[in-house]
């Protein structure tokens, strides 16, 4: 939806118990809608996969998602994966050591092709009980990863990004939820659900326009 008038221009209904495979789908179907050719889909982390950021990135659309911390590297008081610099000229990963880390070979992992780094330096290393405990660190990276760095690097530059979706989205579902009471949906299966879904949307664009134009004008743009 546009930050500026609040107006819902796309929706779904689904029965998925997670939103990451969501991104790239409401994303398209909102700038299939939108009149602008610089859409910016905004989306908290539990959005967040590489395949959707990709897909959306490669639509054409602009990505704020923040990546959520996944490792449990820290918590055992090692190096993560962030602490590795890749150095895009070489094609290596510097570690906190500053050894290099060269590819090795891509092999395939959950449908994508991984390219795996490590280095030859790690058994004489002095700090090797804070990188692992195998033979040497291995460094995984997708051959697209080079995508949600740039994304990442966005959104570090200027991380007040997020708060634009919380100040967008927050406004119409907040709305239609105080409309719809303390209740769940009338209707039951997915295609009925979608159906009362649509009309508390239709209502609440209706009102927000009625608010933004006046009921003259709306009248008049729903005639040309």
């Amino acid at each position: 939806m546009p930050d500026d008038n609040h107006l819902i221009v796309a929706h779904e209904v689904t029965m998925l118990g997670f939103d990451r495979d969501a991104l790239s789908m409401m994303a398209v179907a909102a700038n299939d809608i939108m009149v602008s050719n610089e859409l910016t889909a905004i989306a908290d982390k539990g959005y967040y996969k590489g395949e959707e950021i990709v897909a959306s990135v490669e639509a054409g659309i602009s990505v704020v998602v923040p990546k959520p911390m996944t490792s449990n590297a820290a918590a055992r008081g090692q190096f993560d994966k962030a602490d590795f610099a890749y150095e895009p000229d070489l094609d290596v990963y510097v570690c906190p050591a500053g050894e290099n880390l060269t590819y090795r070979f891509t092999g395939p992992q959950d449908g994508k092709a991984i390219r795996t780094y490590w280095s030859g330096a790690c058994t004489d290393c002095v700090i090797k009980d804070k990188c692992t405990t195998s033979k040497e660190r291995r460094v995984r990276r997708w051959e697209k990863e080079d995508v949600l760095e740039r994304v990442q690097k966005k959104l570090d530059a200027d991380p007040a990004q997020l708060a634009v979706r919380s100040m967008t989205v927050e406004h119409p579902y907040g709305t239609i939820k105080s409309w719809m009471g303390a209740t769940h949906f009338k209707m039951r299966t997915l295609k009925n659900v979608a159906t009362e879904m649509a009309l508390h949307v239709l209502a609440y664009n209706m009102t927000r326009v009625m608010h933004l134009m006046g009921i003259p004008a709306m009248i008049n743009a729903m005639k040309a």
